[in-house]
């Protein structure tokens, strides 16, 4: 006589299986724990839609002053010098986020197109000539980090160095709960450069957002350099890598399920709806933290101040309750409540700038490509608590 085991339900953001497929377990987590307990790494974890979704909007009990990470070396009371507002409450964060969100108005955002189209035209053209390429290193990784840096500063020799940075800083060692040493040295780098480049624009202005943020005022108030510093620091890590994520993303899913791919080469216009699937279904980031601030009641459960709160934003991005048949990816479906972009108070800043690069950068692709195959083989995914995607997707085109 046999008796069926279930294996026990573990789950952690470092773990690489988690990193290669994470949604079995989400929906283990759904069905069987909707809050889940980590006592090793001393976090609870929320998977369900209307869970993260409610959590989102409770910043005063569910705190972002720790920061959103879960590693050693980036949580804790100094995390706003790496994530800027990201780790902040009010009123800290609404002076930062008043301050520098006059840049991201639909307004502002809008007259980027066409720089951001001129770049995309050059980065597809170079990858679509050679006919094999690989979609991160000759597209997606290119072309947000060129807006990222045109906006704020970045001269384009440097460009390559400072993304060669946000990539170690993002990376995880199998093994290792914590930022590595080289994503350590990394992020001292960065910071060194940006610390450079604030200097320098204090003496002699530039016409980009770094001297827009040193100018800016608002009522006498006006940002320090270390504000600065950590805003920029921002915009790379978090605005460039997680476009570069869900422009590959997109590109990944479309080659798996080639009937809804057929469907936006047949009408480029959907390519919207493509992102917004893609954005649902496997979305860059999976997951924030938050931390309780007095005595906070989940699912029957009081969790004291202090504890720390992982909201699954993948997992609730496939909760079958507000998405049906979550795991099919139809870039059809009514994908208004996806949750990918977070939601309240610390809605992502950047959202419709993701939105709009990831858009241009495929109309620019598919005007010259009539179809693509990925070597599934030699794909390699990163290695990441926080972000989800690709590190490498060899594609070979087909042109029009």
């Amino acid at each position: 006589m046999t008796t069926d085991t279930v294996a026990p339900l573990l789950y952690s953001p470092y773990d690489y299986q988690i990193h290669e497929d994470p949604y079995p377990t989400y929906a283990r987590l759904r069905e069987e724990a909707p809050l889940y307990r980590n006592d090793e790494l001393d976090f609870w974890a929320l998977s369900r839609h209307d869970d993260v979704l409610t959590a989102f909007r409770n910043p005063s009990q569910l705190s972002n002053r720790f920061g959103v990470s879960l590693d050693p070396a980036a949580y804790g009371p100094d995390a706003h010098r790496a994530m800027s507002f990201l780790a902040m409450d009010p009123p800290d964060h609404t002076r930062m986020r008043s301050l520098v969100s006059k840049a991201f108005t639909p307004r502002r955002v809008a007259e980027l197109e066409e720089s951001i189209r001129r770049l995309a035209v050059d980065h597809a053209d170079a990858a679509v000539e050679r006919g094999q390429f690989d979609f991160v290193a000759d597209f997606a990784g290119l072309l947000p980090m060129d807006v990222i840096s045109e906006m704020i500063g970045v001269p384009r020799a440097d460009r390559v160095e400072v993304r060669r940075l946000a990539d170690l800083l993002m990376h995880r060692v199998e093994g290792l709960n914590d930022i590595p040493p080289d994503g350590i040295e990394a992020a001292l780098s960065m910071a060194g450069y940006f610390d450079d480049m604030v200097r320098i624009r204090r003496v002699r202005a530039s016409d980009d957002l770094t001297s827009a943020l040193l100018g800016a005022d608002l009522s006498g108030d006006r940002l320090s350099d270390d504000e600065v510093i950590s805003f920029l620091f921002l915009m790379v890590v978090a605005g460039n890598e997680t476009t570069t994520k869900l422009l590959a993303n997109a590109w990944y899913w479309g080659w798996r399920f080639p009937d809804e791919r057929a469907k936006v080469f047949a009408d480029p216009g959907r390519i919207p709806d493509w992102l917004e699937e893609t954005l649902r279904f496997d979305t860059s980031s999976q997951m924030l933290l938050r931390v309780t601030t007095g005595d906070v009641e989940l699912h029957g459960t009081v969790l004291p101040d202090g504890e720390r709160v992982l909201l699954l934003v993948g997992s609730a991005n496939r909760d079958p309750r507000i998405f049906p048949e979550p795991e099919r990816y139809d870039i059809g479906r009514d994908t208004s409540k996806l949750v990918s972009f977070g939601s309240g108070r610390h809605f992502c800043l950047g959202a419709a700038l993701a939105r709009l690069e990831a858009r241009v950068g495929l109309q620019e692709l598919l005007h010259r490509v009539g179809d693509y195959e990925i070597d599934g083989a030699a794909t390699e995914r990163v290695h990441s608590i926080n972000v989800r995607g690709f590190a490498r997707l060899p594609t070979t085109v087909s042109v029009h």
